[in-house]
């Protein structure tokens, strides 16, 4: 199934990637393999996580505390947000396709 990033996630990724960058060299590329390992288990199983809200489900990834919230329509995967389970995990909700 085809996966693309709203615009938003996809500066929210590249964010995190960076942050763990800072905290210690090589982190940043644990934390990408570990968010593009949970995106590859969405592809494969899209209605394994439980729905948020409306259609939105979320896959926490397993090294890391955060969640990839995303969307299923026509036969692609929409990630809205990628969020620290810690921080605000309300506000990508504009992004949700109506």
């Amino acid at each position: 199934m085809n996966v693309t990033f709203h615009t938003d996630a996809e500066a929210e990724f590249d964010e995190a990637v960076a942050y763990y960058d800072e905290c210690r060299v090589g982190l940043g590329d644990d934390f990408y393999l570990e968010v593009y390992s949970a995106i590859q288990r969405i592809a494969e199983y899209p209605e394994a996580w439980p729905i948020q809200e409306a259609d939105v489900r979320r896959c926490q990834t397993n090294r890391f505390p955060y969640g990839i919230f995303y969307s299923i329509t026509e036969g692609e995967i929409l990630v809205l947000a990628i969020r620290h389970s810690r921080r605000d995990t309300e506000s990508w909700k504009h992004r949700m396709r109506r």
